[in-house]
């Protein structure tokens, strides 16, 4: 099975759009669209009252745009949770290419001035999509966490629901792909002298640490890590595989251990190495569990992004699990360097002046219109919110130029997101394959089964948009076709 429904092409769900983009600004010369009746969605679509007229001016990088914003496109997250304002719920942004209002007030989602849905992955559940799919609006996705809580985005029909994306996927529109590192001065700031560390490994502490309270994962860490302690001392302070006590009340707090508390900080930087196994395998996902290591001058044991050498401050800064052919074989260089300073500091000289040598890392860093814990810079909600704003307000532009030369002038393209996008691959064991796991592990019947099923679920909705269905309720007989189809060609 693939990772894209049987008969999928570009065409398709997209050939009506792109027509109906065509005559967006007939759309917004007819006034609102009729009203919608699903579930989730107001009865009756109302035009922007005056919250609308009067919203506060929030002023982004802000521009010439003398519009009042009563003439605004409007972007709805639909995912009001994430909605980037406060305290109301609409405000005014004033981005480089034109103004929009944002809201998070559905009762404007059938209006013809509304010109985009922007959805949180995480909260983004196929039964549960605005139907019908209105032809003059694009969707927009923000998902800057795991595959795992979404598995219906790393299918072609899942993630081809959507135009626009910001994934921490490096291909996205908008990518977040260094989400989680503020900059290189985070990557330099000092390590525990090795001195110390051996003094730690003197007291009985083990070379390497592993802390994790989050079991059970598509990645399957568990498994690997279980059996890498077979072959080499590794304390593990979290809920999964727990064999060693924090040594105070506050820092078993799962609260401090989920910050960058400096108490639990300088315990963890007394480590050699820090197993960070991510909870979902992707390209590019790549988390504190990765960056928070490197930044204390634990040495990261790392399984997660298979990209992740393009992102490194140099060629030896971290070591990578699928570089082993076994755990016994990670286990005994880890000993190795453990037992040989002058080897095991190599993976330190990033930290030293000039030693981050990696120009995509540098680059990448520097182009980021968006900043981590920086106050002087826009978040990334507020930066994809202007993306959006300026993609719309172009092609209304597009459309009100194709609409004034009666056709001469070519309506403007729908953009889609691509698979490589999301794109994240089917969950494997964390040690061994699959065959060699017992019919009733609960590993293989959690995750494989999501995974698949979550390719269903794109492709129902897909399904239902192509019919303009408008009842979410009719999703499960989708699902059931599906279920039937796929039982036939097997």
């Amino acid at each position: 099975m693939g990772g894209s429904g049987p008969g999928w092409g570009p065409a398709g769900l997209w050939v009506p759009l792109a027509l109906a983009w065509s005559v967006g600004a007939a759309l917004a010369a007819e006034g609102p669209a009729e009203p919608c009746g699903t579930e989730g969605w107001a009865q009756d679509a109302v035009p922007p009252g005056a919250a609308f007229v009067a919203a506060a001016s929030y002023r982004g990088p802000g521009n010439n745009d003398t519009r009042s914003n009563k003439a605004l496109p409007i972007l709805l997250w639909w995912s009001g949770s994430l909605f980037p304002h406060f305290p109301g719920d609409t405000e005014r942004i004033d981005c480089p290419r034109g103004s929009c209002l944002v809201t998070r007030s559905r009762r404007v989602a059938r209006h013809r001035r509304t010109k985009a849905l922007i959805f949180y992955g995480t909260d983004f559940r196929a039964y549960e999509a605005p139907l019908p799919r209105l032809p003059h609006q694009t969707w927009a996705l923000f998902h800057e966490e795991s595959p795992m809580n979404n598995y219906v985005l790393s299918h072609s029909p899942g993630i081809r629901l959507f135009n626009y994306t910001a994934t921490f996927r490096r291909e996205s529109d908008y990518p977040l792909t260094l989400q989680w590192l503020p900059g290189t001065g985070y990557l330099r700031a000092p390590a525990v002298p090795l001195a110390e560390k051996d003094a730690w490994r003197r007291k009985g502490y083990g070379p390497v640490l592993y802390m994790q309270s989050h079991c059970d994962v598509p990645s399957d860490r568990d498994r690997y890590v279980r059996e890498l302690m077979k072959y080499i001392q590794v304390d593990s302070y979290g809920k999964c595989l727990h064999n060693r006590e924090l040594p105070s009340e506050r820092l078993r707090d799962t609260s401090t251990a989920t910050t960058e508390d400096s108490e639990f900080m300088t315990f963890v930087a007394r480590y050699k190495f820090h197993l960070a196994l991510e909870n979902a395998i992707c390209d590019d996902y790549m988390t504190e569990k990765l960056w928070r290591p490197m930044h204390l001058g634990a040495v990261p044991v790392y399984r997660g992004s298979p990209a992740v050498r393009d992102w490194m401050p140099n060629n030896l800064s971290i070591i990578l699990i699928d570089d082993f052919d076994s755990p016994q074989e990670l286990a005994k260089y880890l000993d190795f360097l453990d037992k040989n300073g002058e080897e095991y500091l190599k993976y330190l000289e990033y930290k030293n002046v000039g030693g981050i040598k990696n120009q995509f890392l540098l680059e990448s860093l520097e182009k980021r219109e968006w900043g981590v814990n920086d106050m002087t810079l826009p978040n990334y909600l507020n930066g994809f919110e202007c993306f959006i704003c300026d993609k719309e307000n172009t092609r209304v532009k597009e459309e009100q130029e194709h609409k004034k030369s009666r056709g001469k002038i070519p309506a403007p393209r729908p953009h889609i997101a691509q698979f490589k996008h999301m794109g994240c691959p089917m969950p494997t064991p964390g040690f061994g394959s699959v065959e060699d796991l017992s019919e009733g592990d609960s590993w293989k019947e959690m995750w494989l089964q999501d995974y698949w099923q979550s390719l269903d679920q794109g492709e129902a909705l897909t399904a239902m948009i192509h019919r303009n269905e408008s009842h979410q309720g009719r999703f499960w007989d989708y699902m059931h076709e599906i279920f039937l189809k796929r039982t036939r060609q097997h």
